[in-house]
């Protein structure tokens, strides 16, 4: 398999591969028809997983479950909205649950999170299937400070998907019985790094080229996630480390922040996550039996996370004069456009920005990884 540099980019081929062309499109509905073994770009973040597959769809899930059974009884089968999965021992419920946190250092590599990532892969129609994956983690994760590679963690991520998940059987009122996704190779590559990918790789027709231009010039990604803000400057392939780094920062810190504060203000002892999501995007929250306007607390929120952004951004890029291009990604990115929208005079937002590292990761896979030759292969 291609392996990082010291500088941590792979190096890129200069010639042209044929690939699928893809397609914006909606999520995954149906069975599409594929080849034995299917390639998943997978940005398995803290907030949500999504998954972009050869065909251009695109797929994302809230990482929401918990330790334990489902406790629900599904009178009909297309009506079910938690699913069971078994992993190491211990069951975990996916869906739409009030969910463990994911915001804790082992995540990516815990049980919570191979069964949130298995779902993932069975909403996208994937059961029984063969996958090779590529998926990330943050740049402070993925890099000591002084630019070497936590080779430990990134072995530790890459393995902890092809430990065994088995989706459980409902024992409700109907059987449905899934088999499990097998994912046969996983490959981990820095996050807001696989969206430059997506940004220097480019597909026209179904072939794959580099844009030459943009490979030699510095661009700076900025990934606004969930739990983390990652900053990644690339320049003629390698990774200037003393302008890429992680804040923990991210949406979640507002969805904290708003859950308190309708807590302080209603006299609950918790508000549901589901709950708190929706306060965040809608400015409302139910409670009672009515709706409650919560819009103010919301932007007081939204309004913290980006001063703190701001001043980070700042220290990692300055005033970007020496950049190319500035881009945004993440969900964060499609969350705040308004508020970032004037930062850098060269600055982007990617196009369905929450899905770059996903689109970059796979483009990855199928550009520049070398895959094994998949025993399932005709």
């Amino acid at each position: 398999m291609s392996s990082f540099t010291d500088t941590g980019v792979s190096p890129l081929p200069s010639t042209t591969t044929e690939v699928s062309s893809p397609e914006p499109a909606p999520p995954v509905e149906s069975n599409v028809e594929y080849v034995d073994t299917i390639q998943v770009g997978l940005d398995d973040g803290y907030a949500f997983t999504k998954l972009v597959l050869p065909n251009g769809r695109l797929l994302a899930v809230p990482s929401r479950a918990r330790i334990g059974q489902a406790g629900v009884t599904w009178i009909e089968a297309d009506k079910q909205r938690i699913f069971e999965y078994l992993t190491e021992g211990t069951i975990y419920s996916v869906g739409s649950v009030d969910g463990d946190s994911t915001r804790f250092a082992g995540y990516p590599i815990s049980g919570l999170h191979r069964c949130i990532v298995q779902h993932t892969l069975q909403q996208a129609k994937l059961a029984g299937r063969v996958v090779h994956v590529v998926s990330g983690l943050p740049v402070s994760e993925f890099y000591f400070s002084d630019g070497q590679p936590r080779s430990g963690a990134v072995r530790q991520k890459r393995d902890t998907l092809q430990i065994a998940v088995e989706p459980v059987s409902s024992g409700s009122m109907f059987d449905r019985r899934r088999s499990p996704v097998n994912v046969a190779f996983h490959e981990v590559i820095p996050e807001a790094l696989a969206a430059w990918y997506d940004q220097v790789i480019e597909v026209n027709a179904g072939e794959a080229s580099l844009n030459t231009k943009q490979v030699e010039m510095p661009i700076a990604v900025v990934d606004i996630g969930g739990r983390t803000t990652d900053y990644v400057v690339v320049e003629n392939q390698g990774i200037l480390h003393r302008s890429s780094g992680s804040l923990n920062r991210g949406m979640l810190d507002v969805h904290s922040q708003v859950s308190q504060a309708i807590q302080k203000q209603f006299n609950l002892e918790s508000v549901p996550e589901q709950r708190v999501a929706e306060a965040v995007q809608h400015g409302m929250v139910r409670l009672h039996g009515r709706e409650h306007d919560v819009s103010g607390v919301v932007t007081e929120a939204r309004l913290e996370l980006v001063t703190q952004l701001h001043a980070e951004t700042r220290r990692q890029l300055g005033l970007g004069a020496e950049l190319d291009t500035i881009i945004f990604v993440g969900g964060g990115s499609a969350a705040l456009a308004d508020d970032i929208a004037d930062w850098f005079p060269n600055q982007q937002i990617a196009e369905y920005p929450a899905f770059a590292n996903a689109r970059g990761m796979l483009k990855y896979l199928q550009y520049v990884c070398e895959e094994p030759e998949s025993p399932h292969a005709h």
